[in-house]
This record gives structure tokens, C-alpha cells and sequence, in this order.
């Protein structure tokens, strides 16, 4: 067919967005459809073309596979050899759509109906239909074209005698068109109704129904509220029902639909059916996204769809009431080896799990009490159903089949009573009745001689939920690798690899084991070890079921969200006339980008720059790295512009880290440094600036807090008092919450566990002197030319990359 030879640029957006939607699977998806275009070079993507269509999630209108259509059509892929990709990727459902869309002739679904109306009344004639590409209408009366009349809906606001008569609409794409049926127009000769062809009445145009609102598309972050309307005129009135990727929504039977706390079970497509006695129409379908919201300044473009649901992007055979992750990644220790790996490796597995639609908390370099408190806020985002995953990337050792997360803050000679036990908090995990429990130690289990003591934590449940997966395996230590600024450890490094695949966790795992069992360089020092008592197949994609229990869906919606405010961007207008702008991103939970934007110069000013300084106490702002013109010079080896989605190129950068200490609001003074056109001298202007509590900050993870245990009984099983009750939330949360019916919140068994802060013991520093290995092939083969992977044996300084071990320097 002469379509077949059009490009995919030509495709509609709504074509697209659905066909993009459909690639966005695991199984069969766009990663396929990549790999079979690059049989012709043209369309082969490099390893950034598909890291940037991974990263597609993270947005909340994001869509990998709409991104890898955008990059076929920038260079002229054809509709036919992308239908061949898809055939041969045996993608039959995108086959069957695209086919649909292009190889068939134009199909009226909608044929306009005769109406016969009193004098005055509007009317409403309706042609809807399906073609290759982008249609085009136009209504006719007679022979005569309708002015304006070049929409699927034609409204005549009010019918005289020189609106009657027989309409028709054309349907057209290039020379390819196709003629409605005819609708004839009459009016009636009586206030009431006109006898019909047979004898029946006729409904006069006051049972006439039509739509005068469509809902809008719409993309939000979990923690919002939902608000979609129609509006619809008819008499008799017109009744409403709302629904939600094809299914009715029950008691959802108003004009507009409202649903507060969203979570990600509540994105899909939402049409609503208006009825009355005598007509039935349908609204619009409109898309919605909900997405975690990273930044400030995104601005998130909706689409309206008018096609099908798109099946869901999990594949697992069992579902959760809710997903939820703490990585938390120490790095600077006071009294250790410092460790590198864990920065990229908790910011690679965020995008991950954000992927599979995890809340996730990521947090680096947190000392004791901060490793105590991030945990207990992680317990309760957890709930009946809930999949909860732990990973933990740094120093730590294993005693007596207890494994211990070594803090920033331990002492060289560390025991148990510094360090925070796996085992204790598993024991806190399975009170909260989880679906499942996955815990990821990247960390050495070497002994500690140190601790003799041996640490008894609470009973465990006998549950089948529960998977370990140790970076290496008891008495042996786990390895990073080096490479200029990033690292990343042997683990995650093969964990990333596998971690989509819609497979049973414990068979996931098996398969990371294997790959990692390939490096020759840690061959007999370090091997996955898997421990689990997992008896369903339950998987990291599982999709997300919303709970009965709207109300523990709402509060574990706050919770999270809470520890995810970033500050609205601002603008900030001096004396002088020249207007700054300050935005702010979010690089982990505990880390935050501070940029500055000169808006507007006066023309008499010729130079002028907005620097940051005097901040207040608690976070680290290294001032060397402080108002840099690029983000890797402010220390930020994670973010690229790209990541920021900025309209301009800003000025200047500051990273500002460890925002969990922060005790009071974050403050800092703006100094502006200018000058005019006929002076200079440089001129100085501050002001001085507050934006509240940022990030994570808002948790106060810096005060000891008493974790408590819940009732398994507790008629609702994520406790609203024990969130009310904890420091960690503000009168503002408490607000959020203040709505909710308190009749239907369940009392709490409190049993308290009291954790001792330890003391600080002498200062002593023992590091091992570690020697540095070339590194295996398989390292290299992203990152460097072919040529290096048959690098002679040579001095480990002149290898990119190198050996350290994440020991324990005990």
C-alpha cells in the first residue's frame, strides 16, 4: 500500500503515544524493537540512545518506547520496515494496531444522527473515524460546505429554517476519503413532539445530549489528587459514570470524579459514560501518569488518547498492595577505608526500582542513629501486601549468622552495639505483615574479632517471604571497581543487568549468581550467595494492586511524599533591577541541586553573577565546590543537564549533602556582584533566603526515635497514631491527615524495643595495605576500545580501572 512507504514521523500523536505504550513491556518491547532496527545501521542505538530511553520512566509523561519511535522517525524509518521489526520481534498486539492504523482504508465508527428539534435549540451532529494517519472532517449541507465546519463535531448552536436540511461529513486523508451517511436536520412543527415514521413520539431536542466539557489528560506524583470532570447538558438530566481503564468505578456517578492520595495502581485511562433516558455518549479518554516527581521545574506535557488500554508493563503472577525501598549507600567513613562504589550504585538501582514503580528512599554516608531512624521511617511505609526491599552498600560483617551495617561513625574497633543488624530489622519487617521481604548487603561478611557478643534479635515469623542476596559469600569480602570519578561494586554491577526481568526473585538472583561467576578476576574471593524460603513466584515487576483500605494507601502516600519536597523554584528581584531565579533538584533524598539563573539585566548593567553563601548549620556545603558553572565541578557526577530539563543553560551549581542533619530550615544568603556600564567598581547586593526543610531533612533522622511494633491484629495495620505520634512529621502532615475518618482507625499494640546510642570509643585507625588487581575483561567492554581488552599484565596505576576491597580495616 502506497502508506506503507511513508516514514513513522507521519504517524498521528495519539498512533504514537498508543504504540509507544505498548512497547513499554519487559518481554517483548522496545529493547527488542532496538535490537532488530539495527540490522539496518541507520537505526542502530548506541548504549546512550537506550540509557536515555530507560531514563524515559523517570519523567512523569515519560515513555521509553514513544522515545526509541521519536529516535526511528528523526532518521527515516519507514512504517514498512517498522512493521517488519515488529513481525519479526512476533509483537503481535503492536502488529495487529499498526496494521490497523495504516494498511486499512478510512471507517466512519460514528455516523451522525437525524435529529428533529423546536426552533431555537442547539444540536449536535457527530462523525468520528479511523483511517492510516491524521484525518481531517468537513460537513456539508447539500452540496454547500458548513463554515467552520471542519470537526468531528458539528454544533448548531441554534436551528432556524436555514438550518434544516440533510447533512453529511467528509472524511479525508490526502487524496483518500470517505463520505458519512446523510443526517437530516428538521424542526418541529409543535412545542412538545412530532409523531414518527411508525406512529411513536419523537423526543423533542430537550432530550437532545451533549458533552460540553471533556475531562483533560493529567500527570501527577503519588500524594496528589486526582480531580477529572464532564460536564453535559440534556433533558432529562444527564446521569454520570465514571470509568477507569475500561471498568466501571463503583459510586463514581457524579459530573466529576475525585481521588485523593493517588497512588501508581490509579494511572491508566479514564473515560466517563453520560446517559439519560433517550441518548448515551461517551467522553473523551484521557491518559493519566503518575510519576515519583524529582524535580521542581519540570513541566509535564498530557495527551489525550482515544484508543484502547494499554496492557500492563509487570508480567509477575502475583501482585502487591504497595512497593517500597531504603538504599542507603555509606561511603566517608571517620575511622575506615573510604569506599566509592555505593554513590553510583544506590543512584543506578533508584532509577531501577523507580522503573518497576518503588517508592524509594535513597540515602548516602549515614552515621548510627541516622541509620536507625531511616530504617524505623522505612517501616512505616510498610503494610499488609507491601513489598519492601533493603539494600545497603558499604562496610559490614557478619558474626555468628548475623550480618551488621557498619555507619559512617563507627569506631575502628566496632561491635555490634555500633552497627545496625540485618536480622533485627527483618525481625521489624515481618511484624508490618509484608508480602515480601528482599534484602541486598553489597558488603563484606568477613568475622569481626572485635565483637565477641552475639546478638539475639526477636523470633522470626515462619513466613514464606523472605530473600537474602549477599554480595559475597560468609567469611569473604566484596570488591569494587574503579574508573576515574564512578564506581561501581562487582555486585551492582551484574545486579543491574537482570534486575527488570520479570522473574521470580530468588530465579533473578540464581542468574546474577551465574553471571558473576563468569568474572575470572573475583573467581574464588567473591560469589553471590542466595538464601530464601520464597514458596510463591512473586517478583520485583509484580504490578501494584491498591489495598481495601483506602486510608493506608493515603498515609503511606504522605509518608513517602514527605521526604521528597523539594522547594518551589523562585525568583528573586534586587534593588538594582536584575531579577535571579533560584531551582533546586534532587540527586538522593539527602542530596540537593541549588542552581541560579540571572532572569533579567538592566541594560546599564554590563557584568552581574548571583553566588550562594552562608549557609545554615547541619548540611555540608563544600565552598570549593560551591557556585560552579557545571554540575561535575560542584561535585554532582550523577546529573547532567539533561536530568534537570532546564529552558536555558543556568549560571551556577551548589550540591548540598547530608540535608538529614539539618536541624532548623535551610537558609543562605544570595550575593549579587555587579556592575554598571560607566563604573568599575563592583557593586554588592545580599538577601537573604530561607526555603524551609527540604528532602529528607523533614524526617529529623539526627534524633533518636523509639521503633515500635504493631498488633497483628490492628484493624489497620499501617497505624495512624504511631505516624501522628512520631517526630519525625510536621503540623503540616498532621493537616493532610486531619480528614480522614477517624472511625476507621484501628488501635495499636505498642510494644516498645529501646536501642542504646553507643559511646564513642578511642579513636584507632588500622587500614590494610590492599593490593590492586587488573580488571577483568568483561569491565571493559562498554566503556573502553577493543583494543584494551587484550592489555598486557602491567602496573596497576596504569590500568583505568582497579581493585579495592570494601573491608573492614578491623
Amino acid at each position: 500500500m502506497e502508506c506503507m512507504n511513508l516514514g513513522v514521523g507521519t504517524l498521528n500523536e495519539a498512533v504514537l503515544n498508543r504504540l509507544g505504550y505498548m512497547l513499554d513491556n519487559l518481554m517483548c518491547g522496545w529493547k527488542q524493537l532496538a535490537k532488530a532496527v539495527a540490522e539496518q545501521p541507520q537505526f542502530s542505538c548506541s548504549d546512550r540512545d537506550l540509557t536515555d530511553c530507560s531514563l524515559k520512566v523517570l519523567s512523569p509523561n515519560g515513555s521509553p518506547g514513544r522515545y526509541l519511535l521519536a529516535l526511528l522517525a528523526d532518521r527515516g524509518c519507514s512504517l514498512e520496515f517498522l512493521l517488519q521489526s515488529l513481525r519479526k520481534i512476533e509483537h503481535r498486539e503492536a502488529v495487529g494496531f499498526l496494521t490497523t492504523q495504516v494498511m486499512e482504508q478510512i471507517a466512519i465508527t460514528l455516523q451522525p444522527q437525524s435529529h428533529q428539534v423546536p426552533e431555537g435549540s442547539p444540536v449536535i451532529l457527530s462523525c468520528k473515524a479511523v483511517g492510516p494517519l491524521e484525518l481531517t472532517y468537513q460537513w456539508f449541507k447539500g452540496k454547500d460546505e458548513v463554515p467552520g465546519g471542519n470537526v468531528p463535531e458539528l454544533l448548531l448552536n441554534c436551528v432556524g429554517s436555514d438550518q434544516q436540511g440533510h447533512y453529511i461529513c467528509r472524511v479525508s486523508f490526502g487524496d483518500k476519503f470517505a463520505f458519512s451517511k446523510w443526517a437530516h436536520v428538521r424542526l418541529l412543527r409543535s412545542g412538545g413532539a412530532s409523531p414518527g415514521p411508525s406512529g411513536s413520539y419523537v423526543p423533542s431536542s430537550t432530550s437532545v445530549l451533549y458533552i460540553s466539557q471533556h475531562p483533560r489528560a493529567q500527570a501527577l506524583v503519588e500524594g496528589d489528587t486526582l480531580y477529572l470532570e464532564c460536564a453535559a447538558q440534556a433533558n432529562p438530566p444527564p446521569q454520570f459514570q465514571w470509568y477507569h481503564n475500561r471498568q466501571p468505578i463503583q459510586k463514581s456517578t457524579r459530573s466529576f470524579l475525585k481521588i485523593p492520595c493517588i497512588t501508581t495502581a490509579d494511572r491508566g485511562t479514564y473515560t466517563c459514560r453520560v446517559y439519560n433516558l433517550y441518548h448515551e455518549m461517551w467522553s473523551n479518554q484521557v491518559q493519566v501518569n503518575i510519576g515519583p516527581g524529582s524535580f521542581s521545574d519540570v513541566s509535564w506535557e498530557t495527551t489525550e488518547i482515544d484508543t484502547s488500554d494499554a496492557p500492563p508493563k509487570q508480567m509477575g503472577d502475583c501482585c502487591a498492595t504497595d512497593k517500597v525501598a531504603l538504599l542507603m549507600g555509606n561511603m566517608n567513613y571517620q575511622h575506615h577505608r573510604q569506599l566509592r562504589a555505593p554513590m553510583a550504585d544506590v543512584h543506578e538501582l533508584t532509577n531501577l526500582l523507580r522503573q518497576l514503580d518503588f517508592k524509594v528512599v535513597s540515602l548516602l554516608d549515614l552515621n548510627w542513629q541516622e541509620m536507625h531512624s531511616a530504617v524505623t521511617e522505612f517501616l512505616l511505609l510498610l503494610d499488609r501486601g507491601v513489598y519492601g526491599l533493603l539494600y545497603f552498600a558499604g562496610h559490614g560483617y557478619e558474626n555468628y549468622g548475623n550480618s551488621f551495617m557498619v555507619p559512617i561513625d563507627a569506631p575502628a574497633s566496632h561491635t555490634s552495639k555500633h552497627c545496625v543488624c540485618v536480622q533485627d530489622v527483618l525481625q521489624r519487617m515481618q511484624e508490618r505483615q509484608t508480602g515480601l521481604n528482599v534484602f541486598l548487603l553489597d558488603m563484606c561478611r568477613k568475622r569481626n574479632p572485635n565483637d565477641d557478643s552475639i546478638t539475639q534479635p526477636g523470633p522470626l515469623k515462619v513466613t514464606a517471604n523472605i530473600v537474602f542476596g549477599y554480595a559475597t559469600c560468609v567469611d569473604a569480602e566484596a570488591f569494587e571497581v574503579n574508573k576515574e570519578d564512578l564506581s561501581n561494586g562487582i555486585f551492582m554491577s551484574y545486579l543491574k543487568k537482570r534486575l527488570m526481568d520479570p522473574e521470580k526473585v530468588t530465579v533473578l538472583l540464581d542468574k546474577v549468581a551465574e553471571d558473576m561467576g563468569k568474572c575470572e578476576i573475583t573467581r574464588g574471593r567473591q560469589a553471590l550467595e542466595l538464601r530464601s524460603n520464597l514458596s510463591e513466584r512473586r517478583a520485583l515487576t509484580d504490578r501494584i494492586q491498591a489495598p481495601a483500605c483506602p486510608i493506608t494507601a493515603s498515609t503511606r502516600n504522605l509518608q513517602w511524599a514527605i521526604a521528597h519536597v523539594l522547594p518551589n523554584s523562585r525568583c528573586l528581584e534586587f534593588k538594582c533591577g536584575v531579577k535571579v531565579q533560584l531551582g533546586f533538584a534532587a540527586e538522593f533524598s539527602n542530596i540537593m541541586i541549588i542552581y541560579t539563573r540571572i532572569l533579567e539585566t538592566p541594560e546599564d548593567i554590563v557584568s552581574c553573577s548571583a553566588q550562594l553563601t552562608d549557609f545554615a548549620e547541619g548540611p555540608e556545603v563544600d565552598l570549593k565546590h560551591s557556585n560552579q558553572e557545571s554540575l561535575r565541578e560542584a561535585g554532582s557526577l550523577l546529573l547532567t543537564m539533561d536530568d534537570l530539563q532546564l529552558l536555558e543553560q543556568p549560571q551556577l551549581f551548589t550540591r548540598i549533602s547530608a540535608l538529614q542533619r539539618l536541624k532548623m530550615e535551610l537558609s543562605f544568603i544570595v550575593c549579587l556582584h555587579y556592575k554598571y556600564t560607566n563604573l568599575d567598581e563592583e557593586l554588592v547586593e545580599e538577601q537573604k533566603v530561607s526555603i524551609g526543610k527540604p528532602l529528607v531533612s523533614k524526617l529529623n533522622l539526627h534524633e533518636p526515635r523509639l521503633p515500635r511494633a504493631f498488633s497483628a491484629s490492628s484493624s489497620l495495620d499501617l497505624q495512624m497514631s504511631s505516624i501522628l505520634e512520631s517526630s519525625s512529621f510536621n503540623e503540616d502532615f498532621k493537616a493532610n491527615l486531619s480528614g480522614l475518618d477517624p472511625s476507621s482507625i484501628g488501635s495499636a499494640s505498642t510494644t516498645w524495643s529501646y536501642y542504646q546510642r553507643p559511646s564513642d570509643s578511642p579513636l584507632r585507625s588500622v587500614l590494610k595495605n590492599e593490593p590492586e588487581e587488573s580488571i577483568s575483561p568483561e569491565f571493559l567492554e562498554s566503556e573502553e576500545s577493543p583494543a584494551i581488552k587484550s592489555l598486557p599484565s602491567a602496573a596497576s596505576e596504569e590500568l583505568p580501572f582497579k581493585f579495592s576491597n570494601l573491608t573492614n580495616s578491623i
